[in-house]
Order: C-alpha cells, then sequence, then structure tokens
C-alpha cells in the first residue's frame, strides 16, 4: 500500500512523517533534556520534586555502579519496581550504561518471575522491598547476580524517606520478610556510583533498548525486542500527534502529565516517561492507581495538561465523589489506550472534564502506538482512529492479502517504531513478521474510505483485562498441574469494571475439588489480573472432533 487515506484526517500541525533518525539514541534524547530543562521538575512524588539536573546526576552516579558490577555492554538488567522516582533513575542508569532494560511487573508471582529473569538472561535487578519476597523464593534458578534494593522513601529526602518506610512497613505492613544476601541498598549504590566515573559506551539505534515482555500471539511470555531507534520513534510520532493541543498550553507554563499507568507497562513507559523526557515535562508519578481517593488527593495539588490512562481508569475517575475536588480546567489532552474505551466513559468524561478521550492503539511490538485519533476530535469515535506518521497499515486475510476496503482482516501494521523481533525466538518472530515488514498484530479489524481503523475481533483468545493481556493458555497450563484437575479451559467474558474478566471452567478428577481450593491456588500462582473472576465446574468441556476444546461455546454460554 503506497497511498495514505487516512492523511486527510491528519490536524493541520502534524506532519506525515517524524524524522527517528535525529537521535542517535534514548542516551542521546535523555541527555539533551538532561542539559537543556535541568532546573525543571521532572517527576513529583509525594510532594518531593526532582529535577531534571537530579535526574542526570543520580542516573549517572548509578549508571557508574552498575558498570562498576563487571557487567557488559547489552547486559540485561531488570527494573521491578511501581511509579517511584527511583525507576525514570534506574532505566536512564541501565541506558546509560549501555545495558537493556527489562520492565518486570512487581506484582509477579515467584514462577512468573522466574521466567522472565531466565528468559531474558538479566544479571542484576533493581528492585522495590515490597517484593524481595517473591524474587527471594525464585533467585537461585535465575542468572541474577546483584541485587540493587529501593525503598519508598529513598528519593524523598531523610526525615520524610524514613517516616514513609516506617509507615509502609510497620503500619500498612506492606514489605513481607524476605532474605537476599549481598543485596545493595539503591541509596548506597548511588553513593559507591558517585566515587567512580562512567565510561559512555558508543550505543547505535539498533542496539537494543528494551525487553518488553508479552504474551505476543500465543500464551509463552516472550521479550519484545524494541530497539533504541524503535521508542525514540514512537516518542517522536506521539509527540506529533499531540502537538495540536499542547501548543495551546500557555507559554512559561511547565507541561504536566499525569503518569498512573504502571511505568513497566510499555504506554506509561514510552508515553509518560519517554515522551515527558523529550518534551521537558513535569510528570507526576502515582504509585497505586487503583488508590482512587489518593489519586484523586494527588491530582488536587497539580495543575495538569495530560493523562494517558486505560478506560477503567477513566471510569473510576468520573464516577468518584471526590472527583470536583480537582480542577480539570487545564487538561488538554486524555488519550485511551491499552483497552478499548467504552462509549458511555467517554461521554461521561467529556461532559465532566470538556476533555475528550483520544482512543489509541497500539502494542508491546509497536512501542506501543501504532494510531490515534486526532487530539482535535471533539466526539468520540468508537475507533482506533488512523495511523501515526510514518506508520502504515492495512488488514489482511490469512495469507497475507490485503482485503477489499470495510471488509474485516488481520491488522498488520509498518512502521519504526516496529520491534525488531521476539528476544532469541526466530520461529515466533517468523509467524507475525511479514516479508514486507509488516506485524501482525492478531486482532481483526476494518478500514473505513477515510482511513480510520476500528477493532471487531481478536484472531487469538487473549482476554484484556484493564488493559493488561491474559493468555488463556497460560491460566490453563497453570490450572492444569493443580491435583485434582482433570482438564480445564479459559475464556474472557464481558466485565463492566475491567471490559473484560478471566472465566475458568474445570472438569474435575476429584469430587471433592472446591472453588475456595482453586482460588487460593490461582492466588499463589498467578498474578492479579490473570486471576479467573468466575470458575464454573462442569462434567466436561465442548470439544472438535479432534479433541481442540472449543472456546467459543464456553465464551457464548455464560
Amino acid at each position: 500500500m503506497t497511498d495514505r487515506p487516512w492523511l486527510s484526517a491528519y490536524p493541520a500541525a502534524v506532519p506525515a512523517d517524524i524524522d527517528a533518525g535525529q537521535y542517535a539514541s534514548l542516551v542521546h534524547l535523555m541527555e539533551e533534556s538532561f542539559t537543556k530543562y535541568a532546573g525543571r521538575t521532572a517527576y513529583s512524588f509525594m510532594g518531593k520534586e526532582v529535577t531534571f539536573g537530579e535526574t542526570d546526576s543520580i542516573s549517572r552516579a548509578f549508571a557508574a555502579y552498575l558498570q562498576g558490577l563487571g557487567l557488559v555492554k547489552g547486559d540485561r538488567v531488570a527494573i521491578m519496581m511501581p511509579n517511584v522516582p527511583q525507576y525514570p533513575v534506574a532505566v536512564a542508569a541501565v541506558l546509560r550504561a549501555g545495558f537493556v532494560v527489562v520492565n518486570v511487573n512487581p506484582l509477579y508471582t515467584p514462577r512468573e518471575l522466574e521466567h522472565q529473569l531466565k528468559d531474558s538472561g538479566a544479571k542484576a535487578i533493581v528492585i522495590i522491598e515490597n517484593f524481595a519476597n517473591t524474587l527471594q523464593q525464585c533467585i537461585a534458578a535465575t542468572p541474577i547476580k546483584h541485587v540493587v534494593l529501593a525503598t519508598m522513601g529513598d528519593m524523598l529526602g531523610g526525615l520524610k524517606g524514613g517516616l514513609v518506610n516506617l509507615v509502609v512497613r510497620k503500619v500498612k505492613k506492606m514489605v513481607p520478610a524476605f532474605s537476599l544476601p549481598g543485596a545493595v541498598g539503591f541509596n548506597d549504590a548511588v553513593t559507591q556510583g558517585t566515587r567512580g566515573t562512567l565510561r559512555k559506551p558508543e550505543i547505535k539505534p539498533d542496539d537494543v533498548a528494551v525487553l518488553q515482555y508479552t504474551g505476543g500471539t500465543t500464551g509463552v511470555s516472550k521479550g519484545a525486542v524494541l530497539l533504541h531507534r524503535n521508542v525514540i520513534a514512537n516518542v517522536l510520532q506521539s509527540e506529533a500527534w499531540n502537538s495540536p493541543v499542547i501548543d495551546k498550553v500557555p507559554k512559561g507554563e511547565q507541561l504536566t502529565g499525569i503518569c498512573a499507568l504502571p511505568l513497566y507497562h510499555i504506554f506509561a513507559f514510552t508515553c509518560s516517561m519517554m515522551l515527558g523526557m523529550r518534551m521537558g515535562a513535569k510528570t507526576v508519578l502515582i504509585p497505586n492507581p487503583r488508590d482512587l481517593p489518593a489519586v484523586l488527593k494527588e491530582l488536587a495539588k497539580h495543575k495538569f495538561h495530560s493523562l494517558p490512562a486505560v478506560s477503567t481508569l477513566f471510569n473510576g475517575l468520573a464516577n468518584h465523589p471526590d472527583f470536583d475536588k480537582v480542577d480539570w480546567s487545564n487538561l488538554k489532552v486524555s488519550i485511551g489506550g491499552g483497552m478499548a474505551v467504552q462509549g458511555a466513559v467517554a461521554e461521561l468524561w467529556l461532559r465532566k472534564t470538556g476533555c475528550p478521550i483520544c482512543e489509541g492503539y497500539g502494542l508491546s511490538e509497536t512501542s506501543p502506538s501504532a494510531s490515534c485519533n486526532p487530539t482535535t476530535s471533539t466526539q468520540f469515535t468508537g475507533t482506533i482512529g488512523v495511523p501515526l506518521p510514518s506508520t502504515f497499515m492495512k488488514c489482511v486475510d490469512d495469507d497475507g492479502n490485503e482485503v477489499p476496503l470495510g471488509q474485516p482482516g488481520e491488522i498488520a501494521i509498518k512502521g519504526p517504531q516496529v520491534m525488531a523481533g521476539y528476544w532469541q525466538r526466530p520461529d515466533e518472530t517468523a509467524k507475525v513478521m511479514t516479508a514486507d515488514g509488516y506485524f501482525k498484530s492478531g486482532d481483526i479489524g476494518i478500514m473505513d474510505e477515510r482511513g480510520y481503523f476500528k477493532i471487531v475481533d481478536r484472531k487469538k483468545d487473549m482476554v484484556l483485562v484493564s488493559g493488561f493481556n491474559v493468555y488463556p493458555n497460560e491460566v490453563e497450563d497453570v490450572v492444569a498441574r493443580m491435583p485434582g484437575v482433570l482438564e480445564c479451559a479459559v475464556v474472557g467474558v464481558a466485565d463492566d469494571k475491567t471490559g473484560e474478566a478471566v472465566k475458568l471452567v474445570i472438569v474435575k478428577r476429584d469430587p471433592a475439588l472446591t472453588e475456595e481450593q482453586v482460588r487460593e491456588y490461582c492466588h499463589a500462582n498467578l498474578t492479579g489480573y490473570k486471576r479467573p473472576r468466575v470458575i464454573e465446574f462442569r462434567t466436561d468441556l465442548p470439544k472438535t472432533p479432534v479433541g481442540k476444546i472449543l472456546r467459543r461455546e464456553l465464551r457464548d454460554k455464560k
């Protein structure tokens, strides 16, 4: 496809293409901002503001510390923390040292964490103490040799930091007992690093920047290999796309974005942290978006312009009794991603804030943004918008041929933000990449004559819970190992709060098996969003003549 019908939908200020070659690496991009915006606030967390200059000096010291461990260029370093200021510092340090960031969900169970650490080959991990117990349970089976242990209060200053840590540990009891001999405290590591010198490695656009783990098109979690140029491209594409509304921020007022999505998720990693770095923005870090009263209390303290979120968060905020305690009048752009935005939520949000939700679309494999509705839209379209600058999208059949306009086909994406492949899995990469460089998304969509895309179904059986991918294969594999289970199947069912929820259907081997036992087992082996909301026992599962479980029948029969 050479023509791009969607370009006519672009606002006047948005270019058809971006120049991803203006930076050699993400380090180049970050260091430019560290210098240009040194005196500005980069991150706001629990009342503490961290400047770009401070982020520069702390990350430089931490990078020197990491190099001093004997790691070599290209080694992987895992980061397992919620949204605390040590996260962006660690990311900057890992990249500046010439290493690769492995983003890890801090809510993982030991089984899930072990898989990711082994698969990535990570030799070091930066982890917050709240989840150190999880690491303790699996570290012996992983290649991890170095542990840097952070606390909630590390960057809040002595008195306040100590108080916060006391509350977290003793009052809220959020730090289960753990033993990680040889672990070094985050602040101690930074202090050690200040005595060393950062050797600046040569980092090229095609060097690996991030391993972003995803189920891809199957249930085995694998790392999408995102190169420096992939993430740079997506930052610049997002900046160009947002420019028509960001230009409306009054001169002299620092652009401020709310980061309530977790930084280990590629949406927040690129569209909050990296984009904020590029634009010299203040990023307000929200450590727990599920605590809506705390989120709204924090928002009430700031004048903010941008809020990327998933539909469930928009809905939760808009329906909360404290909603009106926040000044929403400066909000210029609300980007909805991660999951489908529900029409009713979009209408309510527009009515209450005056700022429409622009729904976008992307995947870990596309760094993540591939398409979005124009930020100048005044109404909800129910589509995923049009491809971003320098991005091509089409709908194809099973043989890879483009389907006629208006016909459903698998959405295929080509652009500078598309991953290099899956980490050490050429077979899986071959399944999703076409000969002409398109990534097959697994989502079934339709393109209209204006170039707008709409998702109509999923080719894969993935369940999307509040923007997080749950692969039935993985949950089934875990549950099938439980004594008392003969066979099982997992499907997604509609859920008012999370969009979809996990439904687990079990055929018992042991008649005495109870729902409570199954829930306890899932709690121990699966992170929260993967756990079944609905559990059903049956005498058999519907199957094809060759024995394949008919998930669709289980979905249709609530």
